[in-house]
């Protein structure tokens, strides 16, 4: 959050282990909703309702979420719809729908002078084997199935490079060893998602690399900007309302 917003009550009554989890986008539009609603009210003047908009969308944890709404009572001056603090079944459902065991569709990938990539529908197996020579791979996790709640990908990158797109709330682990290469930490340290799959990758790279990105899937990503667009064209008909009133 922002310095600027007002002081609200600390989200002390959250247990510490509540306070670290990751927000979800939907729990960010519920806080948003509450906001808008609270414009629309008067509870909150254009700049506030700006500041706390910014700050619902760059809330990453419950902690930094929670406190937003905090002084705010619901529509109709009723009592706040909490925020939840535990990952219900829905959000573990929809990993647990994932994980769909067996073998994989498919377990390895092979570019040589040439490239290869896995993307959309496929189901990871518990290992994949990937070599890239004088070539590249992309395996794109991001809409993938899994086989085992553990996966673990091995690339081999000789003068050549592979890419790992994995989602967001997917714990990331890097094992490989690089000479005169590397392979990419960036990713490392996150915690996983409740239910989420663990992603290891290891191998080897020589004159090569294997880089790990981190992005949203292409239909949440058209879903947020869209949301953003929304939001804007809200702000600005809002402030022609205030302009009215004055």
């Amino acid at each position: 959050m922002t310095d600027d917003l007002p002081d609200l009550p600390a989200a002390a009554d959250l247990r510490a282990s509540d306070a670290d989890l990751r927000a979800s986008d939907a729990d960010r539009e519920r806080v948003a909703e509450q906001l808008r609603d609270a414009l629309a009210e008067g509870r909150l003047d254009m700049e506030e309702f700006g500041e706390r908009l910014d700050a619902t969308y760059q809330a990453r944890t419950y902690g930094e979420l929670a406190p937003i709404t905090r002084d705010l009572p619901g529509a109709a001056a009723v009592a706040p719809p909490s925020v939840s603090l535990v990952k219900g079944p829905a959000e573990s459902g929809s990993w647990a729908a994932r994980i769909v065991g067996g073998q994989g569709s498919s377990t390895w990938g092979v570019a040589v002078m040439s490239g290869f990539e896995r993307k959309g529908s496929w189901t990871v197996p518990e290992r994949f084997d990937c070599f890239a020579f004088w070539g590249g791979g992309e395996l794109d996790l991001r809409d993938a199935y899994f086989a085992e709640r553990e996966v673990t990908i091995n690339c081999v990158a000789v003068m050549g490079g592979i890419n790992v797109i994995v989602p967001p709330g997917v714990e990331v682990v890097v094992r490989g060893i690089g000479i005169m290469g590397g392979f990419d930490h960036r990713e490392e340290g996150e915690p996983g998602e409740p239910g989420a799959p663990r992603v290891v990758i290891t191998g080897f790279a020589f004159w090569g690399g294997v880089g790990v990105e981190r992005k949203l899937p292409k239909a949440e990503r058209q879903r947020l900007k869209e949301a953003r667009r929304q939001e804007r064209l809200e702000r600005r008909r809002a402030r022609r309302e205030l302009g009215k009133g004055h």
